[in-house]
């Protein structure tokens, strides 16, 4: 049963991913009316470019999502709750400070170093918190990202660097051109790699005592998950900014539908992940064309709605076990 279902997600996304290509390709403040050279190059140089990003940058963040949930054992967290993002953030902030000009790729690294310790934190925190309400994690993560973020808005307040800021800080594809979108594509190196694993990983949420028992190295697979999401959430910050709600959301949905066999179910998140977010993207071109709305605060609202959904409706007990 959950062999068909997965079976007729794949064919159910797939097709609405098509189609949300098609139309991210097509719609936009320049129409396409013409096989001319003009339209060629808007394709090439913009629209192409900018559905890529925001396939790879869901993607990412959805396997970002359910991997920090694994390691917190806690599917109501997510970056945007552990202070990765904002972590990332004060990294990038900081570099620019220091040295301006550096290449791209290097403040990547600086923020997922930057983002890579604000998760540990965030990690080490959750181990001294009770278990008991699933909610109290995901508040005190809440708080923790707060102070993070309030620290790099004082930050780049007291040094003139708000704009800086802004652009990280709310996921805007607008501004993804050919050439400055590449970084993007270690996000799918890293959910390759990161499926290899995804047993390891699995085995990671059942605890670190019952992962010690069944064998594993909790240490070495712990620091594998984090790296992986510190990379990710970096690599997304610093080329189109933060997306909220992206790793709680669909982790959660898909988790509901087939189970939490990870190895399976990681490229139907993937695939989800991509959806939601360049429909967020192609929504926002839409809602005031030919002006635009950031793909975050469209997906801030729409993850506010299912996340509520969540935490309202029962899980059925059927759907437990993969």
């Amino acid at each position: 049963m959950t062999a068909k279902k997965t079976y007729f997600l794949w064919a159910l996304f797939a097709s609405g991913l098509a189609a949300l290509i098609v139309a991210s390709l097509l719609i936009g403040a320049a129409s396409l009316t013409s096989t001319s050279i003009a339209d060629g190059v808007v394709l090439m140089v913009s629209r192409i470019p900018r559905t890529i990003a925001a396939l790879l940058a869901g993607a990412g963040l959805a396997v970002a999502g359910v991997v920090i949930q694994q390691a917190v054992q806690n599917r109501l967290v997510e970056p945007g709750l552990t202070g990765t993002s904002e972590a990332a953030m004060l990294g990038l902030l900081l570099i620019t400070l220091i040295s301006p000009a550096t290449a791209l790729i290097l403040k990547m690294f600086v923020g997922a170093g930057a983002a890579l310790i604000g998760t540990l934190l965030f990690f080490l925190l959750a181990r001294y918190l009770p278990k008991i309400d699933p909610l109290l994690l995901p508040l005190v993560g809440l708080i923790y990202s707060g102070i993070l973020g309030a620290a790099a808005i004082w930050v780049a307040w007291n040094t003139e660097l708000m704009q800086f800021l802004g652009v990280w800080a709310f996921g805007d594809f607008s501004g993804v051109l050919r050439g400055r979108y590449e970084l993007l594509w270690l996000i799918a190196a890293l959910v390759v790699l990161l499926y290899f694993i995804a047993d390891r990983i699995t085995v990671l949420g059942l605890g670190e005592d019952y992962a010690r028992s069944l064998g594993l190295n909790y240490g070495q697979t712990l620091s594998l998950g984090l790296i992986f999401v510190a990379l990710t959430v970096s690599v997304v910050v610093v080329t189109v900014g933060a997306l909220p709600f992206v790793g709680l959301v669909v982790p959660n949905i898909i988790s509901r539908l087939l189970g939490d066999n990870l190895r399976q179910n990681l490229p139907v998140i993937a695939l989800t992940g991509s959806a939601f977010v360049l429909g967020s993207d192609v929504l926002g071109r839409l809602v005031r064309h030919p002006y635009e709305i950031p793909a975050a605060t469209i997906f801030s609202i729409l993850g506010a709605i299912i996340f509520l959904w969540l935490l309202y409706k029962p899980v059925k007990q059927s759907h437990q076990h993969g």
